[in-house]
Parts: structure tokens; sequence; C-alpha cells
């Protein structure tokens, strides 16, 4: 379940929220040596500036298909090449636009809820499960087994509920 969680929160990092981040291009998967490779293990990333990233890819020969692939990811970032680099500006977002990452955040987050409930469903089933085979085995007068599935899931939709209302309060800050 934290596993989860923490899918959901670096899902999180890659909305766009008016301000430069390595995170909005480094899992961006980019064609190159005739295979499939995320921009963040062909190249370094950097922020220069609040609203500029640099991208100074390792061979040179990658530059052009990290920023095809950059505008196929339909980010609305617009890669400028220059020489060996890419710089990608990153404009100011419209109170539309911002309203529409909140609404994708908020998908995410209710996607990460679901997938919590899921995990939580099966834990429970495998240890009902288990406690079906040591009811079979044990004889009378032992020790029911204490519950051990509940604790941890309880917790788990409060902390991604406030890691939404943070995120939602960093996609809307001008």
């Amino acid at each position: 379940m934290i596993k989860t969680e923490q899918v959901v929160v670096n899902e999180f990092t890659g909305v766009r929220t008016g301000k430069a981040s390595a995170a909005l291009v480094e899992n961006i998967i980019v064609e190159v040596y005739d295979s499939q490779m995320r921009i963040r293990e062909l190249a370094g990333i950097t922020t220069p500036e609040p609203r500029q990233l640099v991208i100074q890819p390792w061979d040179a020969n990658s530059t052009h298909p990290i920023e095809k692939a950059i505008q196929k990811a339909n980010l609305g970032l617009n890669p400028a090449v220059q020489g060996k680099i890419i710089r990608i500006f990153v404009s100011r977002v419209s109170t539309e636009r911002r309203q529409e990452f909140v609404k994708i955040t908020k998908k995410m987050a209710e996607d990460g809820r679901v997938a919590v409930r899921h995990v939580r469903r099966e834990s429970d089933g495998a240890v009902e499960e288990a406690r079906a085979r040591q009811r079979h085995h044990r004889g009378p007068g032992k020790n029911r087994p204490k519950k051990i599935c509940r604790s941890s899931p309880t917790n788990t939709s409060p902390r991604l509920t406030s890691t939404f209302a943070h995120k939602e309060k960093e996609i809307m800050t001008v």
C-alpha cells in the first residue's frame, strides 16, 4: 500500500505547475539507439532559472530524438535546440489550464485510492485464507490469530488526500 502511494506521488511530480521542474520531462520515453529510454537516462536535466529547463544530452546524436519525444509528449512545452543542448522555456499557465491540471491530479489521486482499496482487499483475502488454514490445523483451546491487516490501510487515504491538497495548492499558485 505504501508503494501504491509512492507511485501516485511520483505521478503528481509530472503534472505541470507553472514553474520549471526536471520531473516534467525526466520520464518521457525517447526512441534512440534502437530502443526506448527515459530522458533522465540520456541527458542531464537542470533548471538554471525558475521558468527554464536545460537538457544536456550525453551524446550529441540523441539531441533531436529527445526534442521530438518532448514534442510528442503533448505537455505544451516547446523545446529549442541550441547546439548540443535543449532549452525549454516554461510559459505561464492560464487559470483554465491550471483547473485542467487540478482535474488531472484529482483523477490520479482517485486512481491511487482505488489501487489502495484493491491492495487492501487482496491482503484481507490473504489473511482470511491464512485464518481458514489455521482453523483447520489448530486444536481446541488454541488462541485465535490476531487481526493484522487493517491498521496500515486506514492511514493511507488521508496521506493521499493531503498530498493531493498540497499539489492542488501548488498548481493554483500563480
